[in-house]
C-alpha cells in the first residue's frame, strides 16, 4: 500500500522480490505456496530500463509495452508478447469494478489502513454478490 500520489510501480519490485524469496514446493504438503512468475506484465508506466533489468536478473519476462519514445518501440528486432499482455485485461477490470466504488475511485480515505479496510469490504461485497 502506498500514498495516494505514489505511483503503483515503486512497489513492484518489492512485491516480486518478496514472491521470488517464497520456497517452491515440490511436495505436495507445499502446493498452497506461491511460485515465481515466469512473465510479468504492465502497462507503460513500468516500461524503464531499471525494472526491464531488475526482471532479467529474476529470469523472469517482461511483457511490458515500450514508451513511444524508447528506441526498442521502433527496433524490429525486439519481440514483445502481444498474446500475453492481452490476459492484463481480468487485472483491469477488476480495478475498474474497484472504481465503481466511489471512497475507492476518489481515494477518499487518506489512511492506508482505512483505504485496504474498504478494499476487503469492496472484495467482499464482490464476492457475495457472486455467491447469492
Amino acid at each position: 500500500m502506498t500514498g495516494g500520489q505514489v505511483h503503483e510501480s515503486t512497489m513492484a519490485e518489492p512485491m516480486i522480490e518478496a514472491a521470488v524469496a517464497t520456497p517452491m514446493g515440490k511436495r505436495r504438503k507445499d502446493r498452497g505456496r506461491r511460485h515465481k512468475p515466469e512473465q510479468v506484465a504492465g502497462d507503460k508506466a513500468y516500461s524503464n530500463h531499471h525494472f526491464r533489468e531488475f526482471l532479467e536478473t529474476q529470469n523472469i519476462e517482461p511483457v511490458i509495452p515500450h514508451k513511444e519514445n524508447e528506441a526498442a518501440r521502433h527496433d524490429p528486432s525486439v519481440w514483445f508478447d502481444k498474446v500475453a499482455y492481452r490476459g492484463r485485461h481480468v487485472v483491469e477490470q477488476c480495478v475498474g469494478w474497484l472504481k465503481e466504488f466511489r471512497r475507492i475511485g476518489t481515494r477518499y480515505e487518506k489512511l492506508a489502513v482505512n483505504f485496504l479496510a474498504m478494499l476487503h469490504l469492496a472484495m467482499i461485497k464482490r464476492y457475495f454478490r457472486l455467491l447469492f
